[in-house]
């Protein structure tokens, strides 16, 4: 009895100040805000709701049976389906989803200010992603591991399945082309970051050997054998920065670099799952998880004072960024730390085929989600402690402040954020980088933000190795995700292709991995390449396009999660799923309007491809830029059309869903449940 009261102060007391640093958040005016606050405020929001929302959901609404046994315990080939370690387990799923949204997202929301993305990145994350993700996974095992779209197919009905099918895989190809953006322009001439990420990729490897046949078992020892050599990793970079013979090889352009991601890309999609992917995203998560810990205390130690303002003049869709208005593109730039479609593909692609117990799904599904939006709020620290006008140097493409770097600083200080030529100089020459300015993407930006806070609490003189520390750190932050994805597109290809031959359906068919893997890295190369090409770096054609793109297959997830809960008589807990469901189809939608139809050319597609064909046809584009104008035109269009088809696919879903649990509450007929059949676990 005591020790029940006492929990229960603990509780409170623990909500009390959750509460007290969220509305000092949310209502500091006037001043600065110590970064403090945010990690308190989210902290406490995240102990809380998986102490007692995720318990509640798991106890009362999935029911979850830790003596049932997976699919990864029935179907073991030792290649795609094999029982793994919880803790690997995890750290494979974190790893997987934790791509460029929790970093790039608030990085590019922060042009709003802090407070807008960060109320997002808190609410959306436990109400939301978090219940996306467990549901999903929890679904996708107890129907041996199938994807998401196959899922839609088997429960909600032909056409709703059909339409999640497609949906959900050419929503996926942008996302990967995405991922693959941002790494290209965090490497793009910068030999100290590129020859630190390749380095990974045989680390990665040898730990895989490692496990598998030198030392099975072992798992301390190759942890620590691939840490080693990560952190070594960063120190040969910058030897190999200042190398005069080696460093022009690893100096490229963005195209040069596209390609060797794309030959990576189909690598990790065919190669076995112990070889690259499971040791990669291991060791990865190592490395994410030490680095977002070693932030939190640098933080905790430094005290730093939030420089961005709470909301700025951009809310109205004038950022220099990305065009459009606060409501709604916050919620679609910030994807991955709230809410992310792509994360049920993972939950509903590798990872089931790897859990050992049910009795995971919770920490796994829910807590994965909550350790990542923490890192968003890492990331929009790290943001929004630079100075603003840094910031946006930064940031802002050549097209927006100009190309050199007297009109950029001119520009930016116009609207009100200092920042000089000497002082972007001195920036870059301590980060080990010829220049900072339009370094779009995100990454280069979080980097600077990462390195100072680091740089402030263990030594100002290690900034340049601080910086690619923290290029190191995103790109395996975002490959992990990048191969992952890679082959759970396989997978999705493999059982569209599997209900017109069943061979093709078979996962660990080689000439079907072979096929289907060619497929899709086909499909994300292309949208990489074009991303590459865009003068203004990719960014403002193809990130909105990934939000988008992505949130809408969030809402597919929800309303395939929906269905079958309504579907297996639990129609009382449906609203955990549906309000989150209702949310992402008011901003999906309005999005999406305003993307294909709004008549400012820096937010619609068909508005800027009709302008930059009227300055093409008349001859106002300077050589360069009309040299590839046909092109851009092309994608501008393609996105458009590619944005009103996610649309159509998305609320034929939803209503086929919407029809299905109608008939289902009305007692009419429906497709039977394809939940496999209990079997007790013998692990």
């Amino acid at each position: 009895m005591v020790k029940r009261v006492w929990g229960r102060a603990g509780w409170g007391g623990l909500a009390l100040l959750g509460a007290c640093a969220l509305a000092q958040v949310a209502w500091a005016r006037g001043e600065t805000l110590n970064a403090l606050w945010l990690i308190t405020a989210a902290v406490c929001i995240y102990l809380i709701a998986y102490r007692f929302y995720a318990a509640w959901i798991a106890a009362r609404v999935l029911t979850i049976d830790a003596t049932r046994a997976t699919p990864g315990e029935r179907l073991n080939n030792g290649r795609d389906f094999m029982p793994t370690n919880r803790w690997v387990v995890f750290g494979h799923h974190f790893a997987a989803i934790a791509g460029p949204g929790p970093l790039v997202g608030p990085m590019l929301a922060a042009q709003f200010g802090y407070l807008p993305g960060t109320l997002w990145i808190l609410i959306g994350a436990v109400l939301g992603g978090a219940v996306q993700d467990m549901v999903t996974l929890f679904f996708s095992t107890r129907r041996n591991g199938r994807s998401l779209g196959q899922m839609a197919r088997d429960e909600i009905g032909a056409i709703g399945g059909t339409a999640a099918l497609i949906g959900t895989f050419m929503i996926m190809i942008i996302l990967i082309a995405v991922l693959g953006l941002v790494v290209v322009n965090a490497m793009k001439h910068s030999p100290w970051g590129t020859a630190t990420v390749a380095a990974t990729i045989p680390i990665a490897m040898l730990v895989g050997v490692y496990m598998r046949y030198l030392r099975p078992g072992r798992v301390l020892e190759a942890s620590v054998l691939g840490v080693l050599l990560l952190l070594a990793s960063v120190g040969l970079g910058g030897w190999v920065d200042h190398h005069p013979v080696l460093a022009p090889l690893f100096d490229h352009e963005g195209l040069p670099l596209a390609f060797c991601i794309i030959g990576y890309g189909f690598a990790a999609a065919v190669l076995p799952v112990w070889l690259l992917l499971a040791p990669r995203d291991y060791l990865s998560t190592f490395m994410k998880l030490g680095t977002v810990l070693l932030l939190a205390i640098a933080i905790l130690l430094l005290r730093p004072q939030i420089h961005m303002p709470a909301v700025t003049p951009f809310i109205d869709g004038t950022g220099p960024i990305f065009g459009g208005k606060l409501f709604p593109f916050v919620f679609i730039t910030i994807a991955c730390g709230a809410i992310s479609g792509f994360h049920a593909l993972i939950a509903s692609g590798t990872t089931p085929k790897l859990i050992s117990s049910e009795g995971d799904i919770r920490m796994i599904g829910y807590g994965a989600m909550l350790l990542e939006s923490f890192v968003a709020i890492m990331a929009m620290i790290a943001a929004t402690v630079l100075e603003p006008g840094v910031y946006f140097a930064i940031n802002s493409p050549a097209g927006v402040v100009g190309k050199e770097a007297l009109d950029a600083v001119n520009t930016i200080s116009g609207w009100g954020y200092e920042v000089t030529v000497a002082q972007m100089q001195h920036l870059a020459d301590a980060m080990g980088e010829s220049t900072l300015f339009a370094r779009t993407g995100g990454a280069p930006s979080l980097a600077v933000g990462m390195a100072s806070i680091f740089g402030s609490v263990f030594g100002e003189h290690l900034l340049a190795l601080w910086y690619h520390f923290a290029i190191m750190f995103e790109a395996i932050f975002i490959l992990t995700t990048l191969d992952a994805g890679t082959r759970v597109g396989r997978f999705m290809l493999q059982d569209m292709l599997g209900n017109l031959h069943p061979k093709l359906g078979a996962t660990s068919y080689t000439p079907s991995v072979i096929l289907t893997s060619a497929l899709v890295v086909a499909g994300w190369g292309y949208f990489l390449y074009i991303g590459v090409i865009d003068p203004n770096g990719g960014v403002n054609i193809l990130w909105p396009l990934f939000g988008i793109a992505n949130q809408m297959l969030a809402a597919i997830a929800l309303s395939v999660a929906t269905g079958i809960l309504v579907k297996s008589g639990r129609l009382q807990f449906a609203w955990i799923t549906a309000l989150p469901l209702t949310w992402l189809l008011a901003i999906t939608s309005a999005a999406a309007y305003e993307k294909t139809f709004s008549d400012d050319i820096r937010v619609g597609f068909f508005a800027a491809a009709n302008d930059l064909a009227h300055k093409l046809s008349a001859g106002l584009l300077p050589p360069e830029k009309a040299a590839v104008a046909p092109q851009l035109i092309f994608n501008q269009q393609l996105d458009a059309w590619l944005t009103l088809f996610f649309v159509a696919m998305l609320w034929i879903v939803v209503m086929d869903m919407l029809l299905m649990c109608w008939r289902s509450v009305r007692g009419k007929a429906v497709l039977p449940s394809s939940e496999t059949a209990y079997v007790a676990t013998r692990l």
